[in-house]
């Protein structure tokens, strides 16, 4: 069998007309000779009454901490609402369709609730369902451990189901159908003739996701690329082509010039930043000073970013509202010397094509220092350049970063 999976966030479930146009997708797609399995999470988002937010916070009204495994088990129940209701939507068109929960379809995960992991995925439930010419409906963001605990794949986890169900079906697509048209070159609130890209590599999602475009969850593109299987972002909206996702090689056959081409595939920016800058001797003391300082922070769960170790100095960035406690442990190691900047921004420049390309962080300090934007910090790896910047400059950044590398044209 040919299979494409089809994953549909919530609010492509919202009313019955959407519905309708969601099954349409899906019955196209059969009468074209391939097998939808469809992939759903919870209708609607924050505030609608079967949103998992709503459920949450639905439930934290009786208790603040509720334990995780039961807290796993009412997320779970969102995606289960919105998969009964979309077999019945196809029943009621007149298609054979079932619903199957994460376990039902064979999802097997660790045992970290809130938070798991797939391990495997047992598909032969599924495709019983599909030889017998039903359309399988497959709740996202939950699976079960191998003695039968529920649990939930964390943040972007529908889109992890639909990936993992793609590589263990094989399938020739894994459609992410959502309210945008695809992947943008630039926030479109921020940047008026931003437009949509028609292909990137598993690479350049992945950092667009991880930098701040939330299109896609980064971790479904790992489980897709481990297998090339091409990925398509949709709109439910609309008949726009989309983006495709797929490997460097099949993004630039063809192409006679990578570099001039693709040299920049699109600009993300994440707001509310502190930079912390701790000096210290550069000598045995400063090593000294170093190991405490990462692991004080790393044994109170903060998350750094924007590392940067010199002899004499470390600067890392956290999320605004942590700088307190990042204070906090400080002053409780001992570690003094400490300056900090709050509300500043990162601004990400992604592109496979400026790998080996001289020029590119030229280009970038030329575009802002003709804006007078400040470049607090700066790190690069081979797809992607970082800069810090002050929140006030954010936007400024972004749009000049976009018009200096015609990313409209």
């Amino acid at each position: 069998m040919r299979f494409i999976i089809q994953k549909f966030g919530g609010t492509s479930l919202v009313s019955q007309e959407l519905r309708e146009k969601v099954a349409a997708r899906a019955i196209a797609a059969r009468e074209e000779g391939v097998t939808p399995v469809l992939v759903v999470s919870a209708i609607g988002r924050v505030n609608d009454p079967f949103a998992t937010d709503t459920l949450v916070n639905f439930a934290r009204q009786v208790h603040r901490e509720i334990e995780s495994r039961e807290m796993d088990m009412l997320m779970s129940c969102g995606e289960i609402i919105s998969g009964v209701i979309m077999a019945g939507t196809f029943q009621k068109l007149g298609y054979p369709s079932v619903f199957l929960s994460g376990p039902q379809a064979g999802i097997v995960t660790d045992n970290s609730f809130s938070d798991a992991r797939i391990l495997k995925i047992k598909p032969e439930n599924i495709i019983r369902h599909a030889r017998e010419g039903k359309i399988v409906v497959v709740a996202g963001f939950q699976g079960m451990t191998e003695d039968g605990e529920i649990t939930t794949l964390g943040r972007g986890g529908s889109d992890t189901t639909a990936a993992a169900l793609g590589v263990a079906l094989d399938a020739e697509f894994v459609d992410i159908y959502t309210d945008v048209e695809g992947i943008m070159t630039a926030d479109p609130r921020i940047v008026e003739n931003a437009r949509i890209r028609e292909v990137v590599t598993y690479d350049e999602i992945c950092h667009l996701a991880h930098e701040g475009a939330k299109v896609v969850h980064p971790r479904a593109v790992e489980i897709v690329m481990q297998k090339n299987i091409p990925m398509r972002v949709k709109c439910t909206f609309s008949n726009a082509p989309g983006t495709l996702v797929t490997s460097t090689g099949e993004v630039f056959k063809g192409t006679i010039d990578i570099t001039r081409d693709r040299t920049i595939t699109g600009i993300t920016q994440i707001p509310n930043l502190t930079q912390f800058r701790i000096s210290m001797d550069n000598g045995s003391g400063g090593l000294t000073v170093k190991r405490r300082l990462f692991n004080s922070l790393a044994l109170a769960g903060i998350s750094l970013d924007f590392i940067n170790v010199y002899p004499d100095r470390v600067v890392f960035t956290v999320r605004g509202d942590m700088a307190q406690k990042v204070l906090q442990v400080l002053e409780t190691t001992g570690i003094n010397n400490v300056e900090y900047t709050d509300g500043c921004s990162k601004v990400a420049a992604v592109g496979a094509g400026m790998t080996g390309l001289p020029g590119i962080m030229a280009a970038i300090v030329d575009a802002l220092t003709r804006e007078e934007i400040q470049i607090l910090q700066s790190n690069d790896s081979h797809t992607t350049i970082w800069l810090l910047v002050k929140r006030e400059d954010m936007e400024k950044a972004v749009r000049a970063l976009h018009r200096r590398f015609a990313l409209a044209d």
